[in-house]
């Protein structure tokens, strides 16, 4: 991965940077007509990008759209990298969740899309999402959804565990806990999955990063709300009411959620279509819930994931790369395909149209899902900051946390040494990062 050393040593160099990544506009007007005809690649893992390029290709038939899932997330961002590093094989159009954005813009790897006119919809996204595509003054990408966290879970599972209705606390969960794995289930998995702890965190009212230029504080290990997260975890995977061996997106985890034994995923609000995608013999088996609170006294929520499309500064094909990017993002056509298929907007009127928050869905017993959605988005703090470095700091989370499920270290133990070597990490490359 490409050094930050220097490029966030100040607040000039960071800015100046931004300037040179907005200089350059291409002049590409013939890009995607029938005397230039253009494929654009395009690296993506969510499915309903897949019937919003059908539609595309159909108002734009000279611009072909090859769609590759080049893994979810982090790895995907590593094929990124590894091709930006290469100097070839990097997409035109890539898939970027939010706490990413700042990391890729520091490398300078975004196109500014200000200049085929994005600034244009501040006011159409909601406030998170389009702050967040927004980061360093340019526009370098277009808020697809958004991750509000929510408590996905079996009906059936609970049923059985002679649990009638979703937990709303923590203690509340611990107890479901129990009961479900007395009935040979269990009611979560991955302790060391860094999104769902960032997100329950957050939820909780916790802030761990403070950040202002090059100057990052950081205070995960002694946060108040984040070392509460971090016991309670503890005390799951003391008691083996967590499985420990697990991991999302496995093979072994969708054959979890296929036979009930896995009953609950707690994530951002797109796992609604993923869920669907991943799991069909699951319709009429899930619900969906709230997060769980810390305590009943408290009422917030955090995201976990939600992402934009954006367009690689190195892409020749920028002009083509930026209509569908337009398309998926903010054209109605493009937007209510993916909604109706069931992905969560990242859109105010879709947020507040009756329709979508009244819409029931068979897989969800017929539930009004949505309206649980979008009351979970009305929640989300606004304290939260993610670090300049995330990508890199999510990697390395389960080489500490991991240790936790063997006995090696406790999760504060390990929280506490992982911080340690963001600190070093992160002054290593230019940042000025101290403790909390």
């Amino acid at each position: 991965m490409k050094s930050f050393k220097k490029i966030a040593a100040s607040g000039v160099a960071v800015a100046t940077m931004f300037s040179m990544a907005a200089c350059g506009s291409s002049d590409s007007s013939n890009e995607g007509t029938a005397d230039n005809p253009v494929t654009i690649n395009v690296w993506a893992w969510e499915p309903t990008l897949t019937p919003v390029a059908k539609a595309f290709e159909k108002k734009y038939p000279n611009i072909k759209v090859k769609i590759t899932n080049a893994g979810t997330a982090q790895k995907q961002y590593t094929s990124i990298n590894n091709a930006l590093q290469a100097g070839k094989g990097a997409p035109d159009v890539a898939q970027i969740e939010y706490f990413a954005i700042p990391q890729f813009v520091l490398q300078n790897s975004l196109k500014d899309l200000t200049e085929f006119g994005a600034d244009k919809f501040d006011g159409y996204y909601t406030p998170g999402p389009w702050a967040s595509v927004t980061y360093g003054g340019g526009v370098h990408g277009l808020p697809i959804d958004s991750g509000p966290d929510a408590m996905f879970y079996n009906k059936e599972t609970f049923d059985k565990a002679g649990i009638t209705e979703a937990p709303k606390t923590w203690d509340e969960f611990y107890e479901a806990a129990k009961k479900i794995r007395a009935v040979g289930a269990y009611i979560t998995c991955e302790p060391a999955n860094i999104a769902v702890t960032e997100a329950w965190i957050w939820a909780a009212g916790g802030k761990t990063v403070t950040a202002d230029g090059e100057n990052v504080t950081i205070n995960y290990a002694d946060d108040s709300a984040a070392k509460k997260y971090y016991a309670f975890m503890q005390k799951l995977i003391d008691e083996d009411l967590i499985d420990t061996k697990l991991t999302m997106w496995s093979e072994e985890w969708y054959k979890a959620l296929e036979d009930g034994t896995l009953a609950t995923i707690t994530t951002g609000a797109w796992m609604a279509a993923m869920l669907k995608d991943g799991v069909p013999t699951g319709e009429g088996k899930w619900r969906v819930a709230g997060l769980p609170q810390i305590d009943a006294d408290t009422d917030g929520n955090g995201e976990d994931g939600g992402s934009s499309l954006a367009v690689l500064a190195g892409s020749d094909k920028a002009s083509a790369a930026y209509k569908f990017v337009e398309f998926a993002a903010h054209d109605r056509e493009g937007v209510k395909i993916r909604i109706d298929k069931g992905q969560f907007p990242a859109d105010t009127e879709t947020m507040a149209d009756e329709e979508f928050l009244n819409k029931t869905d068979p897989y969800f017993g017929d539930q009004k899902y949505q309206d649980v959605l979008v009351e979970g988005a009305k929640k989300v703090g606004t304290q939260w900051q993610f670090l300049p470095f995330e990508v890199d700091a999510r990697t390395r989370f389960g080489d500490y946390v991991g240790k936790t499920v063997t006995g090696e270290l406790t999760y504060q133990e390990a929280v506490e040494q992982w911080q340690d070597s963001l600190i070093t990490y992160g002054n290593g490359q230019g940042f000025k990062v101290t403790k909390g």
